[in-house]
């Protein structure tokens, strides 16, 4: 058993820290009516019957009094958009509830709006717990909403993602390890992508426009007055090459303009080719919404961030579309 003059404090938070949690938010109001609210993640269920949560404040917080004093408050377990609101009310001094929306509770308590669960509770009992007093609640009221939540771990905000359960694959041997699997993340990113593809692609051919044109459209709705130099450098990595004929196509059906400049051919969108564009990448959307509809919403977030995180790691260096001039 190591001694406790060889314990490492840091070490400790450190090994904590690898246990994921919530983020929550709890509040009350001090004995003059000020309402009081902390970043808190030491919040856990204790009993269903009776409804009961704990959470701990350190002993040297400056809400210590308030919360000691007030019966009644509030844990917000906040939503994976509420992370400015995390840091809001972590810090120190400040109107913490300066410009916040509250909602009607059954006491003083403040009860924010727009999170993934609220717990309206009354303290039943308190207890020391080392350099911290430790709280227990009855909850009085709830509520949840499909919002995905916030999470904590290793010392950072994070998304969750579901995990899909494990299949028992029987009469299947092991794959040798030079073998192609269904995990790698070629193969899952390739087939991934060519399925939204493939169904993108029918709903862009009702509108008969076809899969260059959209790349196309796309790029000049975001940025346009481009030389065909420019236009490929954003789409060259799709395979899609913005060709004169391309363009000359594109200006037939009088989606864009081409414009001679001192460098040459500059091309911009019509009105005409502008109202294509946004129908289409309206269509994009709906297919988004679906897949969304089908992952959930925290982990359609999530997917967005690892691909987010994807994208950042292994950019060549193109240009960035949507950076300001």
């Amino acid at each position: 058993m190591t001694a406790q003059a060889s314990f490492d404090p840091q070490a400790f938070r450190a090994a904590l820290g690898t246990f994921t949690t919530g983020v929550t938010i709890i509040t009350t109001r001090a004995e003059d009516g000020s309402p009081i609210g902390i970043t808190a993640n030491s919040f856990n269920s204790v009993s269903l019957n009776p409804p009961l949560v704990l959470w701990s404040l350190a002993k040297n917080a400056r809400s210590l009094s308030a919360f000691s004093g007030n019966p009644h408050w509030n844990v917000h377990v906040l939503s994976a958009e509420q992370e400015s609101m995390s840091g809001r009310f972590a810090s120190q001094g400040g109107d913490k509830f300066a410009g916040v929306a509250l909602d009607e509770g059954i006491s003083d308590a403040p009860l924010l709006q727009d999170c993934t669960a609220r717990f309206q509770c009354r303290t039943a009992f308190s207890y020391e717990g080392g350099d911290h007093v430790i709280f227990v609640g009855e909850v009085r009221a709830y509520d949840r909403t499909d919002l995905p939540p916030l999470v904590y771990q290793g010392g950072q905000y994070a998304l969750a993602a579901r995990k899909p359960r494990s299949e028992v694959r029987l009469a299947a041997p092991p794959p040798p390890e030079c073998s192609y699997t269904e995990d790698l993340l070629g193969y899952l990113l390739g087939r991934a992508h060519y399925q939204t593809l493939y169904a993108l692609r029918g709903m862009l051919g009702g509108d008969a426009l076809d899969e260059t044109s959209f790349f196309l459209l796309s790029v000049l709705c975001i940025r346009d007055n481009l030389t065909l130099d420019e236009i490929n450098a954003f789409v060259g990595y799709t395979g899609i090459e913005a060709t004169q004929l391309a363009m000359k196509a594109l200006e037939d059906r009088c989606f864009v303009a081409c414009e001679m400049a001192s460098e040459g051919a500059r091309y911009v969108l019509t009105a005409h080719g502008r109202e294509a564009s946004l129908r289409q990448i309206a269509l994009a959307k709906a297919l988004e919404e679906d897949i969304a509809d089908k992952l959930g919403a925290g982990d359609a977030m999530a997917l967005k961030l690892l691909l987010k995180r994807l994208v950042a790691s292994t950019d060549p260096g193109l240009p960035d579309l949507w950076a300001p001039r």
